[in-house]
């Protein structure tokens, strides 16, 4: 009986949002409807889109997963790091994107960039649509592996079959509604996200003993609740997390200025003075939940002490809110629903950023290579068909990639995030704020800085010791230099280009 209570919910769940899907498929006459839904967003949608395509099911597997193991130091200083970056990014992207988008007519991130240099023969854009490409479909790929350990872990379903249903779902509202839909399910699914987290972290601090049972336990842990040390669950020992570590960590947070999903959402966004509004929301929600969910680790790991669940170990850490639902769902009929609410909750987290990063994948290989750079004509009936394939094409391939249930979440989410933030960070923000930043500066540092998070993961961090720090932070550096020294040693950007960008930055001086 309750696993078919269980069921029903999610499956009215899902339901509802294909049901959104075919509601806004009516408004996609054209390709700025279906990637940006005309720039229509209000303020809440915005805020609330953006950070639910951003928070994916890191928040509610990765992130309690990586606290129930490790203890707060990892988890924590990530968190900060994840927050500094959501407020800076509203605040010192939102409205110059928004802005400079419209003035230029961008409706995409690489066709920004490529207007934004006047870069005629598109290569730009080009390379812009393949770094979203190579970055993007493993990061989609390990929200259908969320969705696949879910069911599997909660019914015993095949993996496989699970992944796939969940993922052919995604792309049913995503295909049908476009921008729109995924912007208003992504509101609707932040709204799940956070009663589940609330629910969750009460229930388990009672099922756990109390706030003194949990402190007590997690003390007992060496390093395990201190944010100047890590600890060690196979040999229950504690190590030093030093001050390289730390900044290391935080440097999750240079991940924000270049993430495709959550940049189209302040271009998408109908008045610009709103966004003010959207970064307090933003803000508020993002510090909230990430707090919630790093202690539902720490309270899961005292319910394993004391035998309430079951003791986790690696990647199955990131089961950890399945478990505590799983729990609640012995008390009762009520009780089931609102278990089957939270488990809709990892299901609104996953899904809420692969809508996103589906739409940002289609629109970088429809719109940017064959429009754009192959110069393929379309009519905007046929771009929009031709944007709906390519989100089920991609979704193939990240299907594909997420056959392996023993993925783990959050190792895959961290090197999507390097990536992005590396390639498009320190392009993004010389593009709004330097004039003197030009078309090959951009194109070698996106193109070192996409390249360095390679070479530093699999050839550099390796090797441990002082190198063993974030991918992210290296490349940020190494595409942030490359930009602005090709950019000086290049010829300096057209008159037009100029006066187009004093155009914009005097708008920003008189606010």
């Amino acid at each position: 009986m309750t696993t078919v209570v269980i069921m029903v919910v999610i499956v009215l769940y899902l339901a509802m949002m294909i049901a959104i899907g075919a509601h806004f498929s009516k408004t996609n006459n054209t390709a700025d409807d279906f990637y940006l839904g005309g720039r229509k967003l209000g303020p809440l949608v915005t805020a609330m889109s953006a950070e639910a395509s951003d928070m994916s099911s890191y928040l509610l597997m990765g992130l309690p997963g990586l606290a129930y193991i490790c203890g707060i130091a990892d988890v924590g200083w990530t968190a900060i790091g994840l927050a500094i970056g959501t407020y800076v990014n509203w605040l010192v992207v939102s409205k110059r994107i928004r802005r400079y988008s419209h003035q230029i007519e961008a409706i995409t991130i690489p066709d920004f960039f490529a207007k934004r240099y006047k870069d005629k023969n598109n290569i730009l854009t080009c390379l812009a649509a393949l770094v979203i490409f190579v970055f993007f479909v493993p990061y989609t790929a390990s929200g259908f592996a969320a969705c696949g350990k879910l069911f599997n872990s909660l019914f015993g379903a095949n993996y496989m079959t699970a992944m796939i249903v969940c993922a052919i779902i995604i792309v049913l509202y995503t295909t049908l509604g476009g921008f729109l839909a995924a912007s208003t399910t992504d509101l609707i699914q932040s709204v799940v996200m956070t009663i589940a987290l609330i629910i969750v972290v009460f229930y388990a601090t009672v099922q756990a003993g109390g706030i003194d049972e949990v402190m007590a336990n997690a003390k007992a842990l060496p390093g395990y609740f201190s944010m100047g040390m890590t600890h060690d669950a196979e040999t229950n020992t504690g190590s030093v997390y030093g001050g390289l570590t730390i900044i290391s960590t935080l440097a999750w947070g240079l991940g924000y200025f270049g993430m495709p999903h959550i940049l189209l959402r302040f271009m998408a966004t109908k008045e610009e003075e709103k966004l003010t509004l959207s970064r307090r929301i933003a803000t508020v929600w993002v510090v909230i939940s990430m707090t919630v969910a790093v202690m539902i680790g720490v309270v899961g790991r005292t319910m394993s002490a004391n035998g309430k669940i079951e003791v986790l170990t690696g990647n199955n850490s990131e089961t950890i809110l399945i478990k505590i639902a799983d729990l609640l769902s012995s008390h009762g009929i009520f009780a089931t629903v609102i278990a089957g609410i939270i488990l809709s909750g990892i299901l609104a987290a996953t899904m809420s950023t692969a809508d996103s990063q589906l739409l940002a994948a289609s629109s970088a290989v429809s719109q940017n290579i064959l429009v754009d750079f192959l110069h393929i004509k379309l009519t905007s009936k046929q771009s929009v068909i031709i944007a709906r394939c390519t989100v089920v094409v991609l979704s193939l391939i990240a299907m594909f990639l997420a056959r392996d249930p023993n993925s783990s979440v959050f190792k895959i989410v961290s090197f999507a995030w390097a990536g992005f933030g590396a390639a498009f960070g320190p392009t993004m923000l010389l593009a709004l704020y330097w004039k003197r930043s030009n078309k090959w500066g951009a194109l070698v540092g996106m193109f070192l800085g996409g390249l360095m998070v390679f070479i530093w993961k699999f050839a550099v961090r390796p090797m441990g010791g002082v190198l063993d720090i974030y991918e992210l932070l290296p490349a940020f550096i190494v595409g942030l230099l490359a930009n602005v020294i090709v950019s000086l040693l290049t010829k300096a950007p057209d008159k037009a280009i100029i006066e187009e960008f004093e155009e914009m930055a005097q708008v920003s001086k008189t606010e």
